[in-house]
C-alpha cells in the first residue's frame, strides 16, 4: 500500500499531465444541478401569502407556498443602508437548521426604513427611500421587481425558476413509517373534530405549513437519481436529508455585460451559457488548468456585476456550498450587422441578460447592489464583506519562488545572485520540501539545519521569507501537530464519526476543522515564535491545497458528506480555505503582539478573502495564452474585492522560452502580486539564467516595479479605505465608453496609470486602446502626448513595456532602485505630473512606516498634490495624521509643459527659492531639478 501510495503522489506531481476533465463533475454529473437545470423557464409555483405579511420599520415578512406540494417558505426582505436590498428565503419549519453562511460579512448590515406605498390583491408596492425606486412584490406567481422611475433595474423569479427542496425524511426508513403513521392518525383526529366544529372548514384551503406528506402530489413521492446518494467515479455520497438545492433566477433589462463570479480561466465579461455547462464555484485543486471554460477552479466569490452604459448593479449570493451559474441573453449570437439591422427597422426588444444561481444546500440570501456607478457598488460590496487588507510595503516588491529551493546555501547562493546581478527583490520563497517529512510547522534537520540563522542572513539585507503551511495534517504520532489536533477532538469527522483521513503530500493526512473557531485559535497560536521553532519576524506564510486538496477524494477533493460539528462538508466546502488563510493571518499578527501587518497568500477563497491578504491564480502553464488569461482573472477578482492578486510568472508548469519568461516579467511587473514560481521538475529559472541580454531585460522591468512603488503603495491604501480595485477594467473610469466593456488585453493601475502588456509571440506591435474622448495620455518611457478615444498602434521590441500616464494626474516615484522596497524607505520622490488639456493635474503621496497597523492610530502622511494656473502645490489630506519622514522631493518632471521663465519654491514657513530647471521643447517637457522639499511639508512651487 505504501509503495501505491508514493507511486501516486509522484504521478500526481508530474507535470506532464494535462487536466484530466474526467475528473471532475459536468453539470450532468452533479446530481442537484442536472435536476435544477432540467426545469425551464414557465409560470411560477410559487405565491406569496399577502395575508402573512409583516411590516416592521427594518424588514417585510411574508410567507411563500408552493401549489404543487404545499411547502411554504419564509420571505425576509430588508433595505439595507448604500441603496441595497436583501432577500433571504428560508423553509418556514425546516425538519433541521439549514446553513446560513457565518463570518464573511464584517457586521450584521444596517437596515433603513420600507415604507408601504399601495397593497391590493395582487401585491405590494415598498418604497426603497427615494421617491422614484420601489420593490415591487407580486403575489401569484411570486415576483419581485427592483424599478426606478419608469425603468426595472432587476427582476427576481420573473422566469419563475426559484426552487427550494425543503429538508425531508426518506420515505422508506423506519423512522419515517412511524412518524408518518402517528402524524396520520393524528390528522384523521383533528380532521373530524374541525369539521364538526366548521361544517365549511373541509372547503377551506389547508394552511398548517407542518401539514406537508398529506397535501403532497405525486412529484413529492417521485425519487431521483442522487437525490438520497450520488455516485462519481468509486465515490459514494450520502444525503441523509435528501435533496436540499435551492435556485433563483434574475432578469437584468438592459443589460449585455456581466462580469465577476470567479475563480475560472475565462474572459473578463462573462459568456452565456445555454450551449454547454453553467459556470461553477466550487474549490478545487484542478490540476494544470484548461482555459476559456467555466469549469470550478481554486476559488469562488458568488459576486456578479452588470454594466451598461446607465448603470452599475450587483447580485450577492451569500452561499457556501457547490454553486452553478447559468447566463442566457436575448442578444447573445447576435451580429453587430444583426444588432444594426434591428436598429435600421425599429426593433423594440431590449437587451436582457438573465442569470440562475443553483446551489446544493444552505438558503437563499442574496444582497441587491444597486449602484447606480461602479464605484458605488465596489463601495456597497465593501461595506459587507471588508476591503482588501492593506499589506506590508514589502509584499508588493518581487518574490521570487519555486518548488524548491533545496537547502540553506541554495537559499543563499540564490540571494546573493539577485546581488550580484543588481536585481531588486524581497521575499524568497519555500515550498513544502523545506519541512520535514511534509510536517508543517518544521525544518528538515539536514537541508535547513539553522533556520534563525539564515533568516537573519537575509535580515542583515532587509529581505524576508515566505514559508508554505498546508492544511493537510501528516498522520503521525511523533509528530506534536498532529497528537495536538487529534487529542482535541479538532479534526474534521467522517460520516461514521471518526477523523476524516485522504491523501496528501504527507501520505495519509487529517484535516483540522478551521469552521471552528476554537481550532483558529489554536493554529494562530501555532505561529507564536515559542511554538514554531525556527521562526523570527521577517519569516510569513503561504497556504496552498486548502480547497481543501485529497488526493484519493472525490474531484480531488473532501467527501461532501463529512461533517463539521453539525454541518456537512457539503454546507461549508467553499468556506474552507477562507477559514485556513483567517487563522493563519490571526498567527501572524498575534506573533507581534498586534503590531505588524502579516502577509498570507492562498489558493483557494471566498467572499471576504480580500480582508486576508493575497491570492493567486494556482497552477498555471508556461504558454502565452496563460500569460494572457492572468489580465482576465485578475481584473474579475478585483471587480469581487480581491485586490491583491497575481499569477506565477513564467507559468508553474512546463519551461517557457527566453521570449515568454521576459514578457511575462513584464506583465507581472504591472500587476498587483508579483511572484516568478516553478515546478519541481522544470529547469532552474532565475532572471540570471538566461543570457546577460534577458537578464538586462528583466532587470529592467523589475526595476520598473520599485520605481512605481510609492504608486502601488498609494493604491493599495486607497482600496483598503474604499474596496475599488487597484487593477481594473477600463470601463471602470469610461463607465458610458462601450469600447471599453470587452477590453481585457490591457487594464488600469488605479485611475492614472494604462497599461498594455505583450503577450502574443513573436509580436512587433500592439495596438492598445486610449480612452477619453477629451483626454490625453503621456507614453511613460519617451513622454509622448497620445489624444484619447483611439485605437494607438505601438511598434514594440524586446525591451517595450507599453504604459501611458492619463493627462491630468501626479504620480510619485522613488527613481533610486536598491536591493529592497526596505532599502528604499527614506529614498527621495520624483513626481510625474502629467497635464491634461486644461492644463491641470492632481495626484496623492501616501507615506506610513510600511509595516505597522500604526496607520490605524493616524500615523501616516497622505497630502494632495495639484498642479494648477501654473502652481504645483502639496497640501495635506489628513491633518489629524501624525507621521513624519527624511524622503524629499529630488525632482519634478511636468509632462505637456510650456517654457517658464522662471521656477520659484515657497515652503510652509514663508521661505522663497529658485529652482533649477530643464526645459525640451521637442517633447514638452519641464524638469524641475533638486526642489529640496521634505515630502511631508506643505509647500508650492510656481511656473512663471
Amino acid at each position: 500500500m505504501a509503495s501505491f501510495l508514493v507511486l501516486a503522489l509522484a504521478l500526481f506531481a508530474s507535470g506532464t499531465w494535462a487536466v484530466d476533465r474526467g475528473n471532475f463533475k459536468t453539470c450532468d454529473q452533479s446530481a442537484f444541478c442536472k435536476r435544477q437545470r432540467a426545469l425551464k423557464p414557465s409560470e411560477s409555483p410559487y405565491r406569496a401569502l399577502l395575508e402573512t405579511m409583516e411590516l416592521t420599520n427594518t424588514r417585510l415578512t411574508l410567507q411563500l407556498i408552493n401549489d404543487n406540494n404545499k411547502v411554504r417558505l419564509l420571505l425576509e426582505l430588508y433595505r439595507l443602508q448604500g441603496n441595497m436590498t436583501r432577500v433571504k428565503i428560508n423553509e418556514l419549519k425546516p425538519l433541521k437548521p439549514r446553513f446560513e453562511v457565518p463570518d464573511v460579512l464584517i457586521r450584521d448590515p444596517p437596515t433603513e426604513p420600507l415604507s408601504l406605498l399601495s397593497q391590493d390583491e395582487n401585491g405590494v408596492v415598498l418604497s426603497l427611500g427615494s421617491e422614484s425606486q420601489r420593490v415591487i412584490l407580486s403575489a401569484r406567481p411570486f415576483r419581485l421587481d427592483i424599478v426606478e422611475g419608469r425603468d426595472v433595474l432587476m427582476s427576481l423569479n420573473s422566469r419563475g425558476l426559484l426552487a427550494f427542496e425543503h429538508l425531508r425524511m426518506r420515505k422508506d426508513t423506519f423512522s419515517y413509517k412511524v412518524t408518518s403513521t402517528v402524524a396520520s392518525v393524528w390528522d384523521n383526529i383533528k380532521r373530524v373534530f374541525t369539521s364538526q366544529a366548521d361544517p365549511e372548514s373541509e372547503n377551506k384551503e389547508e394552511v398548517d405549513p407542518a401539514n406537508q406528506d398529506e397535501t403532497a402530489k405525486e412529484d413529492e413521492d417521485k425519487v431521483e437519481d442522487g437525490m438520497w446518494e450520488e455516485t462519481f467515479k468509486s465515490h459514494s455520497d450520502g444525503k441523509p436529508s435528501g435533496p436540499s438545492a435551492v435556485s433563483l433566477d434574475f432578469s437584468l433589462p438592459g443589460v449585455e455585460h456581466v462580469y465577476g463570479i470567479p475563480e475560472h480561466a475565462d474572459t473578463l465579461r462573462l459568456k452565456t451559457t445555454e450551449n454547454g455547462d453553467p459556470y461553477r464555484l466550487y474549490n478545487l485543486d484542478v490540476f494544470q488548468y484548461e482555459l476559456y471554460n467555466p469549469m470550478a477552479l481554486y476559488g469562488a466569490i458568488p459576486v456578479m456585476l452588470a454594466h451598461n452604459t446607465q448603470r452599475t448593479t450587483g447580485i450577492f449570493w451569500l452561499n457556501a456550498a457547490e454553486t452553478w451559474v447559468d447566463i442566457s441573453s436575448n442578444t447573445a449570437g447576435k451580429t453587430v450587422f444583426g444588432k444594426m439591422l434591428d436598429y435600421v427597422q425599429g426593433s423594440s426588444e431590449t437587451p436582457q441578460t438573465d442569470v440562475r444561481w443553483i446551489s446544493e444546500s444552505g438558503i437563499i440570501d442574496v444582497f441587491l447592489m444597486l449602484g447606480p456607478t461602479p464605484k458605488d457598488v465596489f463601495a456597497q460590496y465593501a461595506s459587507l464583506t471588508g476591503t482588501q487588507a492593506f499589506p506590508p510595503l514589502a509584499s508588493l516588491g518581487y518574490h521570487q519562488c519555486r518548488w524548491n529551493y533545496n537547502d540553506q546555501e541554495d537559499v543563499r547562493a540564490v540571494d546573493a545572485g539577485f546581488d550580484e546581478h543588481d536585481i531588486p527583490y524581497d521575499f524568497i520563497w519555500l515550498d513544502i520540501e523545506h519541512t520535514d517529512g511534509k510536517r508543517y510547522f518544521t525544518w528538515d534537520p539536514h537541508k535547513f539545519a539553522s533556520p534563525k540563522e539564515m533568516l537573519q542572513g537575509l535580515k542583515d539585507k532587509k529581505r524576508k521569507m515566505v514559508a508554505i503551511v498546508d492544511p493537510h495534517i501528516k498522520v503521525d504520532s511523533n509528530y506534536k501537530i498532529h497528537n495536538e489536533i487529534r487529542s482535541r477532538g479538532f479534526y474534521i469527522k467522517n460520516k461514521d464519526g471518526g477523523d476524516y483521513e485522504g491523501w496528501c503530500w504527507p501520505g495519509s493526512a487529517g484535516y483540522p476543522d478551521f469552521t471552528r473557531p476554537d481550532m483558529r485559535a489554536w493554529w494562530a497560536s501555532m505561529f507564536a515564535y515559542d511554538q514554531y521553532e525556527g521562526a523570527t519576524d521577517n519569516l510569513y506564510t503561504w497556504n496552498d491545497m486548502n480547497e481543501p486538496s485529497v488526493f484519493n477524494g472525490p474531484e480531488v477533493t473532501m467527501h461532501k458528506d463529512a461533517m463539521h460539528g453539525a454541518w456537512e462538508h457539503r454546507d461549508v466546502h467553499n468556506l474552507y480555505g477562507f477559514y485556513v488563510q483567517m487563522a493563519t493571518m490571526e498567527g501572524l499578527i498575534q506573533r507581534s503582539g498586534g503590531v505588524e501587518r502579516p502577509f498570507v497568500l492562498t489558493r483557494a477563497f471566498f467572499a471576504g478573502s480580500q480582508r486576508l491578504g493575497a491570492v493567486w491564480t494556482g497552477d498555471n502553464a508556461a504558454e502565452w495564452d496563460h500569460l494572457k488569461i492572468s489580465i482576465p482573472m485578475c481584473l474579475s477578482l478585483g471587480l469581487v474585492g480581491v485586490s491583491f492578486c497575481g499569477a506565477d510568472v513564467g507559468g508553474f508548469f512546463k519551461s517557457p522560452s527566453t521570449e515568454l519568461l521576459v514578457r511575462w516579467y513584464q506583465t507581472g511587473a504591472y500587476q498587483p502580486f508579483f511572484r516568478a514560481h516553478a515546478h519541481l521538475d522544470t529547469p532552474r529559472r532565475e532572471p540570471w539564467l538566461f543570457g546577460p541580454e534577458n537578464t538586462a531585460l528583466i532587470r529592467e522591468a523589475v526595476r520598473q516595479r520599485y520605481t512605481l512603488l510609492p504608486y502601488w503603495y498609494q493604491q493599495f491604501y486607497n482600496t483598503h479605505q474604499t474596496g475599488e480595485p487597484v487593477m481594473r477594467p477600463l470601463w471602470v473610469e469610461y463607465p458610458e465608453d462601450t469600447a471599453t466593456f470587452a477590453v481585457e488585453d490591457e487594464f488600469l493601475i488605479g485611475r492614472d496609470l494604462l497599461v498594455h502588456p505583450v503577450t502574443e509571440e513573436g509580436s512587433r506591435g500592439v495596438t492598445a486602446y486610449l480612452p477619453g474622448k477629451d483626454e490625453v495620455w503621456f507614453d511613460v518611457h519617451t513622454y509622448q502626448k497620445h489624444n484619447g478615444a483611439q485605437n494607438l498602434y505601438i511598434p514594440v521590441t524586446m525591451s517595450s513595456i507599453p504604459v501611458f500616464q492619463r493627462g491630468g494626474s501626479i504620480i510619485p516615484r522613488k527613481m533610486r532602485v536598491r536591493r529592497s522596497s526596505t532599502c528604499m524607505e527614506q529614498d527621495p520622490f520624483t513626481l510625474i505630473v502629467a497635464l491634461n488639456p486644461q492644463r491641470t493635474a492632481v495626484g496623492e503621496l501616501y507615506i506610513d512606516d510600511g509595516h505597522t497597523f500604526s496607520f490605524n492610530n493616524k500615523e501616516f502622511i497622505h497630502r494632495r498634490l495639484s498642479f494648477a494656473n501654473n502652481i504645483l502645490s502639496s497640501v495635506n489630506l489628513a491633518p489629524e495624521a501624525n507621521f513624519s519622514t527624511d524622503s524629499w522631493v529630488e525632482r519634478i518632471l511636468v509632462l505637456g509643459a510650456s517654457k517658464p521663465s522662471k521656477v520659484t519654491m515657497k515652503t510652509a514657513d514663508g521661505q522663497e527659492s529658485q529652482v533649477e530647471f530643464d526645459f525640451d521643447a521637442s517633447m514638452s517637457v519641464l524638469t524641475l531639478r533638486k526642489p529640496g522639499m521634505n515630502a511631508g511639508a506643505d509647500w508650492t512651487v510656481t511656473l512663471q
